[in-house]
């Protein structure tokens, strides 16, 4: 997922921010409403101001005028068991969808609008607001929930703590996949919707699946100590994956050979321990693929996903600042591009 909700987390009037489907812009909730900045350049595209209450979660529909709106913070706007699609050309709510429980996230493609509960997912038609299924889940207090925008894909957490419910619709498949021993932290569809990438609660380890018969395709290494994972992205082609964590640190890992699963390549870009030909006697820690390339941001609490541009990362810290990184993952490089800041200050308004 490449979204936080941020309340309690910080200082400032942010409640929420999350990219949309193809990380070109990224969206806010705020004590007192929401807004939407273009990722690169950095700009504001539009901002909507409530006189009584916030927003805590703001799902966009890619580029366009449709969003989900949940209340939350203080002085919800909306209750928080409710989901609200806004039309920011009409400034005014369309339609609307209640709940017994609050609304921890929400996922949207052209098609569907899923909904997820702390222990249920909703799926619904876009058009018609039919509800076509539901699934049971572990606890899930983080919302985790990923849709595939292109193909007909679903992940959600599974029943039993540590796996993953995959359902495709179009192929009309479910997959169970027990990905970690331990709860979840993060889980993130590629653009195909045939990968999926985990992390637990430990936040040491992130391990990519296929999604046709959950074959584990590769192990990577954030770290030995335990870490907080707040965002998880693949890049466009899936040849790259991101995360951010509570140690202020983005991991780039380079994904060349993860279609090919039990095979460790020689020329793999992400970088091994020098005892890692003794894979077979020492324990696994001393054969894993560690981040090809890494830099820091001073806000912890940041999201990170893939740029527009080449080669290029985006991060959106809960501080109000923005940063552009490119990367060469061959020399383990990473280069500052710009910095900016998305939050208004009192001498803005």
């Amino acid at each position: 997922m490449s979204s936080m909700n941020l309340e309690g987390r910080t200082k400032n009037e942010l409640l929420y921010v999350g990219f949309n489907q193809d990380y070109g812009c990224f969206a806010c909730g705020t004590d007192t409403g929401f807004f939407v900045c273009n990722c690169d350049p950095l700009k504001e595209r539009f901002r909507k101001d409530f006189e009584n209450g916030g927003i805590g979660i703001v799902e966009m529909l890619f580029k366009c005028n449709i969003l989900a709106l949940v209340g939350r913070g203080k002085n919800p706007r909306f209750p928080p068991n409710k989901v609200m699609i806004w039309d920011d050309y009409q400034n005014k709510c369309l339609a609307e969808l209640e709940f017994k429980a609050e609304v921890k996230a929400v996922k949207l493609r052209r098609d569907r609008i899923v909904v997820v509960l702390e222990n249920k997912v909703y799926i619904y038609n876009f058009a018609d607001l039919k509800l076509v299924g539901q699934i049971d889940t572990a606890s899930n207090p983080r919302g985790l929930c990923s849709l595939c925008p292109s193909n007909n894909v679903l992940a959600v957490p599974g029943i039993k703590a540590g796996s993953v419910h995959i359902e495709n619709y179009d192929l009309h498949t479910t997959t169970i996949i027990n990905a970690h021993t331990s709860g979840l932290s993060q889980l993130a569809l590629n653009r195909d919707g045939n990968q999926l990438a985990t992390t637990s609660e430990k936040g040491t380890l992130i391990r990519i699946f296929s999604c046709e018969d959950g074959t584990r395709l590769k192990e990577l290494r954030r770290g030995a100590d335990k870490a907080d994972i707040y965002s998880l992205a693949f890049n466009a082609d899936s040849t790259a994956l991101c995360l951010s964590s509570d140690k202020g640190t983005i991991h780039i890992f380079g994904l060349t050979n993860a279609q090919r699963q039990q095979q460790v390549d020689k020329n793999t870009v992400n970088k091994q321990s020098s005892l890692s030909f003794m894979k077979d006697i020492l324990p696994s820690y001393f054969s894993s693929e560690w981040s090809a390339a890494q830099f820091h941001v001073p806000e912890p609490h940041a999201i990170c996903a893939f740029g527009s541009s080449p080669n290029s990362l985006m991060v959106v810290c809960a501080d109000g600042t923005c940063y552009k990184y490119n990367y060469d993952i061959g020399k383990g490089e990473c280069k500052q591009e710009w910095f900016g800041r998305f939050l208004r200050s009192d001498a803005d308004e």
